[in-house]
């Protein structure tokens, strides 16, 4: 059976997500849950952090649609279950985006982002129960640096934060003191998640994403030294052998061209 929908519309997604699920549809669809469906989620929001990273906008595009399959598919899930349907989750986030918005969407004024941010912050507040912390709703599962900023961004947005920048590098230089002080294993371990705490905090403050930072880190890191894999390859060495001054020169080599 075609599928005789406008395909730039998103009803259309939702029929054809609908007709897989459907038992004239495919096997595999039919057969996903919720739970067997979530390391596919997690994998297509890395791939389009990947492509937000690279910038390739034709890349986002598709990604994006990969990760809107799964929003929807999670939809129709819960609608043959009679949890709530796509309809329920728009309704949802359009009601929270007005309700969030007064400064848009009603009479209040604000003298710029920060206010917003603010304000934000007072209006979750309202709507969570007595007694819950502004941070229960971070979720513990995030990758450690973004949980990281994502909280001290929570706090901030509430007061409690540096004055400034050089109070939170000045922080850093005291963890670095402590962690070259520290004797054993478990104080050192503990030193470190400080001191990679504070590096996060000075990411959040001069508006730098630390998972992306990182990750654009590990790229460099990557090309560069299958770079020098490369050259040693064309030159017949064996990078294993070479002395450190050796592998440090051609490090060097790589940092120039990998990425010229």
């Amino acid at each position: 059976m075609s599928i005789t929908g406008d395909l730039s519309q998103f009803d259309t997604l939702v029929d054809i997500i609908a007709r897989l699920r459907s038992p004239e549809g495919c096997p595999w669809d039919r057969e996903q849950t919720h739970s067997s469906l979530r390391e596919y989620l997690l994998e297509e929001c890395y791939e389009a952090l990947s492509a937000l990273d690279e910038g390739d906008s034709v890349s986002l595009c598709g990604e994006l649609g990969d990760l809107l399959l799964q929003l929807v598919l999670h939809a129709q899930i819960a609608t043959e279950d009679g949890d709530f349907n796509i309809g329920d989750v728009l309704t949802g986030i359009n009601n929270k985006l007005i309700y969030r918005h007064p400064h848009v969407f009603g009479s209040e004024k604000v003298s710029g982002a920060v206010e917003v941010a603010h304000n934000w912050e007072a209006l979750k507040q309202e709507e969570r129960e007595t007694g819950t912390s502004i941070l229960a709703s971070v979720p513990r599962q995030m990758p450690a640096l973004g949980y990281s900023q994502a909280i001290q961004r929570r706090v901030a947005q509430v007061g409690f934060d540096w004055e400034d920048v050089d109070g939170v590098i000045d922080k850093l230089a005291e963890e670095v003191t402590e962690f070259k002080g520290s004797a054993s294993h478990e104080e050192k371990e503990h030193e470190f998640g400080d001191l990679l705490f504070s590096l996060v905090n000075i990411a959040r403050w001069l508006g730098i994403d630390s998972e992306s930072a990182l990750r654009e880190a590990n790229s460099r890191f990557y090309n560069r030294f299958t770079f020098m894999e490369d050259l040693c390859l064309k030159r017949g060495l064996v990078f294993a052998d070479l002395s450190f001054d050796q592998q440090n020169d051609l490090w060097e080599e790589a940092k120039k061209k990998a990425e010229a």
